[in-house]
């Protein structure tokens, strides 16, 4: 007697992504989203408990003329693909880079009681690299990044999940030429500080208290020859262990809380 096999079910399809938008994770991030402006096309909120404790920040987002759709979280995850979405996600246009000509506008504003703290990435293309030096610029209240137009990882959805809300929070400027905007820089007063592995000076012995911009290059190759050429000094980690080099977020956050640690001295 022959049994018929019962035909699978197909697996279960979560909603469809809104075209031609990017998906931003979780709460703090969402917070950067509509604390810089920006208004969410649409809001997926988990079903269950996180319609309470979230309300407050839907009822912005909802405010602003953001859609808001409640989803099941197992939608959210599948979407987040591991990612910690907390109970949200938000659909919105692709981030853009800050126009090179609005740093050199911001920095001429600047006064001296506040040294601009900048951070500059120099062939820095894997995104969550990316996203992770956005962080830690973020969290030590670094006033912008800076990037090159030909060598730097784009600003997608990727980039802004590893940033957790740093990439909307913390203004990114691209420019053409990387070597001439660190000119640039130096003639409106920063000083410029590269990092690579070969130099004679420690980062704790640089002086971080003054306008600064410090320039971290690509694991492996480093700093490319010109940007290096444009740096005022060089210094480096000292490296106590057998490893010969730090991942570049990590040696980012390290310059960037060195720099921190100094000016709360001085002040």
């Amino acid at each position: 007697m022959s049994m018929k096999k019962k035909p699978r079910s197909a697996p279960r399809r979560g909603p469809k992504v809104p075209g031609g938008l990017e998906a931003v994770y979780g709460v703090h991030a969402v917070q950067a989203l509509l604390a810089r402006g920006e208004t969410p096309r649409e809001l997926w909120l988990q079903e269950g408990e996180a319609a309470g404790r979230l309300s407050e920040l839907v009822e912005r987002a909802r405010a602003r003329g953001a859609r808001v759709i409640s989803h099941p979280r197992d939608d959210l995850d599948r979407l987040a693909q591991g990612a910690a979405h907390q109970g949200v996600v938000a659909f919105c246009p692709p981030l853009a880079f800050e126009a090179e000509a609005s740093l050199w506008h911001r920095l001429q504003g600047w006064s001296n009681a506040e040294a601009p703290l900048l951070l500059v990435l120099d062939g820095i293309t894997d995104v969550h690299n990316f996203g992770a030096c956005l962080r830690s610029a973020d969290a030590a209240g670094a006033h912008g990044v800076l990037v090159p137009k030909d060598r730097s990882a784009p600003l997608n959805a990727t980039v802004r999940k590893v940033a957790c809300g740093a990439a909307e929070s913390v203004p990114v400027y691209q420019v053409t030429n990387l070597a001439r905007a660190l000119g640039k820089l130096k003639e409106l007063g920063v000083w410029v500080t590269g990092t690579a592995g070969e130099a004679e000076a420690s980062l704790y012995d640089a002086d971080f208290t003054a306008a600064t911009a410090l320039v971290m290059g690509a694991e492996g190759k480093g700093m490319r020859r010109l940007t290096r050429e444009a740096c005022d000094q060089l210094v480096k980690l000292p490296m106590a262990g057998s490893v010969s080099s730090l991942n570049v977020s990590v040696a980012t956050g390290i310059g960037l809380f060195e720099a921190i640690r100094q000016r709360s001295l001085k002040s």
